[in-house]
């Protein structure tokens, strides 16, 4: 969309804010509205539920049954890593003490004084802390444009439409990223557990959760098949420099792929090192957080170790395919199989023994390196296409930034593109 600028424009003094309208102000935020913090509420008051939202320093948290503010206000977030960020409550609403209630001194269209705070990054005026924070006084003091009152109706207008397309479009795209992931899950699940052979004749596999599988596969523990060996345990108390190790922990290992920027050291003594120490083709399995995430450790110049939250999976024999591997532990997590028989109300964990215990389809070995390479073709053109439509996603979000950016500070003259007698 192509819009004009404003005929004339005048330094408004404000470094960051340049040149406005001719026409426009330039005052104290101070002067046109009061910011305070809302009330203390406690989670364990939201959970009682009730009739009125309860706006947070990130937004909406739940209800209660009373409330702090009735209107159309916008808030700011105070507190927390989202500080600074804009949101608006209308109605009966309670403000915890983590959102700033920006309240009019004098009118002002509440849509155009939210975007413009938007605009204006407030988490820059954050002060550093153990939790961020914004402090009230800092922000009144800013001096902020001013158009007349209808170009303000203008402004929110406009962008309420115009944003309002972008999020729409953002949402479709959003929504085409989550096909693809469904579609690269149930590529998959559908190749570990059926082959690639469509004439291929079946049987039943034993177990419940896999169903039919290819006649000439088997389904044997893990234990017959991969060497699993959980972590050194971590004693900082023990740590004395003399067999000093690069390890891997849990957050190091995401799905199919290894971190090794910055990684910490312990001891691991030469005769502990082949038991807590990687080769290249082992395949490393996390016990905890988001169990059976995996990625192959693909060789590194230096030794390097795992600690105790993380399963290192050698094959046995020849007759295992490390990738193929992969790709059904992948399968497994994304069927929730590893969960299957836990608590879901205690944190998971996968602990070595019920590991060994798991049995997985097993294919011939040709085919467990044809299924790899399979899946490691069409998922690559899935991912790149995902990623396709997440640039697009990014490019659209910063155009509604700019997009804002420039409507509330005057640097395009959004007063022909909307009917203004709509916005009252």
């Amino acid at each position: 969309m192509k819009l004009p600028a404003y005929p004339r424009y005048k330094p408004s003094g404000v470094e960051w804010l340049g040149d406005v309208p001719e026409h426009w102000d330039v005052k104290r935020l101070s002067y046109l509205a009061t910011l305070k913090s809302g009330e203390n509420i406690t989670s364990e008051m939201i959970a009682e539920g009730g009739d009125y939202p309860v706006y947070g320093g990130n937004g909406l948290r739940g209800n209660y049954h009373k409330f702090t503010h009735h209107g159309h206000h916008a808030l700011i977030g105070r507190q927390g890593a989202l500080c600074g960020n804009i949101n608006y409550a209308s109605g009966k609403f309670w403000a915890s003490e983590h959102a700033l209630v920006v309240s009019p001194l004098t009118e002002f269209v509440v849509v155009w004084m939210g975007e413009l705070l938007r605009a204006m990054n407030l988490g820059q005026y954050s002060i550093t802390a153990a939790q961020p924070g914004i402090a009230a006084e800092m922000i009144r003091g800013l001096r902020i444009p001013v158009p007349p009152l209808p170009e303000q109706q203008a402004v929110a207008a406009f962008l309420d439409r115009e944003t309002g397309r972008i999020d729409r479009l953002v949402a479709k795209k959003r929504e085409l990223i989550e096909r693809l992931k469904e579609k690269r899950t149930a590529l998959i699940s559908r190749t570990v557990t059926r082959g690639l052979n469509p004439d291929a004749a079946f049987k039943p596999s034993g177990l419940d959760w896999l169903g039919e599988i290819p006649k000439h596969w088997g389904t044997p523990p893990l234990y017959t098949r991969y060497s699993i060996e959980l972590g050194k345990m971590l004693d900082a108390s023990r740590i004395v420099g003399h067999a000093l190790v690069h390890y891997l922990r849990n957050i190091d290992v995401q799905w199919d792929r290894i971190n090794f920027d910055d990684l910490p050291e312990m001891d691991i003594e030469e005769r502990e090192r082949g038991r807590f120490t990687l080769k290249e083709g082992d395949l490393l399995v996390c016990e905890g957080g988001e169990v059976g995430r995996s990625a192959i450790f693909k060789g590194r110049a230096e030794v390097t170790g795992f600690q105790k939250a993380l399963h290192r999976m050698r094959p046995l024999n020849l007759r295992e395919h490390p990738r193929f591997m992969f790709y059904t532990l992948t399968w497994a997590s994304s069927q929730g199989i590893f969960f299957a028989e836990g608590n879901p109300n205690t944190i998971p964990h996968l602990t070595g023994e019920k590991l060994r215990r798991y049995r997985f389809p097993q294919p011939p070995l040709p085919e467990q390196a044809a299924i790899a390479t399979y899946l490691d073709a069409e998922t690559a053109k899935l991912d790149a296409l995902a990623a396709k439509v997440e640039e697009a996603i990014e490019r659209l979000q910063e155009y509604r930034t700019a997009l804002i950016t420039a409507a509330v500070t005057g640097k395009i003259d959004v007063r022909s593109s909307v009917d203004v007698r709509s916005c009252k």
